[in-house]
């Protein structure tokens, strides 16, 4: 086996234990990634040894903290490369709907604002970089919960205690889905709306959301339509700049 199917497989193996979101056996991996036990044993066994898988309990497997730290340095590149390529498209969009632009990003259960352009409306919505919002809450989240994986969405539900809710949810992130945007009144702050479109990577995975937020009276129904589309058009050209097929 050559070096560049050793690195496919021990990748497999990463996937098949990433996408179990739980422990498995060596001979249940063995079964995702179809390779002998004997040599899942090898490749496991040069894993442990740099930490980026670990034992847990009686022969079950689970990923190792290294992951988090290449996670962590992942997303700070990510973050690095990210905010040259917004802060430019993000005054623009800030000085064509007069409003405030916003960038969050997601960290565990939680938005991130990492970047904000204010108005210069004596009247505007203030947000600080750091602030932290639930992902379940508000257009920037939502836009970016639309786009996550299943086991990440199903994680976000566990955390709402009314069915109904649950199901307005559901129906906002496939509204979001199928629209590209979301828009919310009042929800997160009162008298502000919010209307976030995703920045997407290569795979529809939403890395990020751009948000546009101001008081809820210079929201009209004529001018939502104007914001919503300098929004969109804002976010499909981050997109393309961090290398998406939007």
């Amino acid at each position: 086996m050559n070096g560049t199917q050793t690195l496919s497989r021990a990748l497999d193996i990463l996937f098949a234990l990433a996408e179990a979101g739980d422990t498995l056996t060596v001979s249940e991996i063995a079964e995702k990634v179809s390779i002998p036990e004997s040599s899942t044993y090898r490749f496991l066994q040069t894993l442990e040894q740099n930490g980026i898988v670990e034992r847990r309990g009686r022969s079950r497997i689970a990923l190792g903290l290294r992951i988090l730290d290449l996670a962590r340095s992942l997303n700070l590149q990510f973050q690095r490369d990210l905010l040259p390529l917004a802060l430019p498209i993000m005054e623009e969009l800030t000085e064509k709907v007069q409003e405030t632009s916003v960038l969050f990003v997601r960290t565990g259960n939680h938005a991130v604002c990492i970047q904000n352009v204010k108005s210069n409306s004596l009247i505007q919505f203030s947000i600080e970089n750091g602030r932290i919002l639930p992902l379940h809450l508000g257009a920037s989240g939502k836009c970016i919960l639309a786009f996550e994986s299943d086991k990440v969405a199903q994680r976000i539900f566990q955390t709402i205690e009314d069915a109904g809710d649950i199901a307005r949810l559901k129906a906002e992130l496939e509204a979001a889905r199928a629209d590209h945007y979301i828009i919310t009144k009042g929800e997160v702050d009162p008298d502000v709306f919010a209307i976030a479109a995703p920045i997407t990577d290569g795979h529809a995975h939403a890395v990020a959301s751009l948000s546009v937020a101001g008081p809820s009276f210079r929201c009209s129904p004529e001018r939502e339509g104007v914001i919503i589309e300098a929004v969109k058009l804002a976010a499909a050209e981050l997109s393309r700049r961090m290398g998406a097929e939007y």
